[in-house]
């Protein structure tokens, strides 16, 4: 039985740290700022999914 490798890449530091910035933002603009987080991440997954145009 093996251990998950609980080991960070460069991308997870940058995730946390995109996190960290979000949570630091007053009450009001949280909710805009994890909404751009989650369209950057959505078009990071879906942009290897799609072939890139010319």
């Amino acid at each position: 039985m093996s251990t998950p490798d609980h080991t960070q890449s460069p991308a997870d530091g940058e995730l946390v740290s995109a996190l960290s910035v979000v949570e630091g933002q007053p009450l009001e603009t949280r909710a805009e700022g994890y909404a751009k987080l989650y369209d950057d991440l959505r078009a990071q997954l879906e942009g290897g999914d799609i072939p890139a145009r010319d």
